[in-house]
This record gives C-alpha cells, structure tokens and sequence, in this order.
C-alpha cells in the first residue's frame, strides 16, 4: 500500500517549505508541529483505514521525541528538527513508517558521510597538526558544527515518493 497521492503531496511542499526556512534561518518553527498534529486529528478521523489509532502508530513519534530531546542536550540535533520529525510521523501512515525510518537512515549516513568528507577537506591543515598534537579539542573543533536536518527528511520523502510511484507506473 503506498501513502494517498494529495497526503503525499502535502507533506514534499511541508517538508519543502520547512526545509527553506531551516536552510535560510537554522530554526524549525513550532508552527509546523502545530500543523502536524492538528492534521493528524483530521487524518485519523477521515481515513480510519489508512490512520489506524493503536499503539503502533505512535512508536516513531514517541521514540524520536525522548532521542531527539537526548540530541538536543548533547548539543548534536536540534529541538526543533526532533520536535518536527515527531509530529512528521503522526501524518504517515503507520503501514509505511519503517519504509520511511529505513530511508531516513540511508540518507541521514549519506549526508553524514558528505559533511564528514568536506569537514576533513575543509580543515586538512588544522586536523592533521591537531591529530599530531594528540589535541583531542582541536580535532573535535574540526567536526563540531551541526548542519540543517530538513534538507535530509526531504531527500527521504523524495526517496518515498520516487520508490512508491515508480513501483506503480505499468509499462
């Protein structure tokens, strides 16, 4: 089963539009979880077949609330990116969520390894003397930034729509 097209449809210009705004001001407003959860009042109201109210439904949404918050005190995620992938998850339908978890992973590693990358070139010289030093606060200070979150739960969602929607095209 794959997510109702307009649901979908919904969600790629959400996570677009949060995605422009974490980019340009490094915040995720609350306003977006607000919506989430309110659009998901009316998803499980009209579509029972689809928003099955259980337990199950919820365990992403749980989980990535009490990690997220453990994210955000160790300084490594922000509380508005783990606030937002939260209420993100009341809006799928929890057939898909470990489609959706699976593909969040493969891109969080991709990105990951991209900054990972570009940090060790960037930061070369200052790497290498502090690796020579065995200065373990100067390699940290080479890898210590944090980058924009939506533009990653947007190459998932992308992923999703690209792998459901060409799964169902009939040659």
């Amino acid at each position: 089963m794959t997510i109702p097209l307009p649901i979908y449809l919904f969600v790629l210009i959400q996570i677009s539009m949060v995605t422009y705004f974490d980019v340009k001001f490094r915040k995720i407003s609350n306003k977006w979880s607000i919506l989430n959860i309110a659009t998901s009042f009316f998803l499980y109201l009209l579509f029972p077949k689809v928003y099955l109210f259980e337990f199950g439904s919820f365990q992403y949404t749980i989980v990535f609330l009490i990690v997220g918050f453990a994210l955000f005190l160790l300084n490594i995620m922000g509380g508005g990116d783990s606030k937002y992938l939260a209420s993100l998850y009341l809006i799928i339908p929890s057939n898909i969520q470990d489609q959706v978890f699976y593909l969040l992973l493969i891109a969080t590693i991709f990105v990951g390894i991209i900054f990972f990358i570009k940090n060790v070139y960037q930061n070369r010289a200052m790497l290498i003397i502090s690796l020579r030093l065995k200065d373990k606060e100067g390699v940290k200070s080479c890898f210590g930034t944090k980058f924009a979150y939506a533009p990653v739960i947007l190459v998932t969602w992308i992923l999703l729509g690209i792998n459901f929607y060409t799964q169902n095209i009939n040659y």
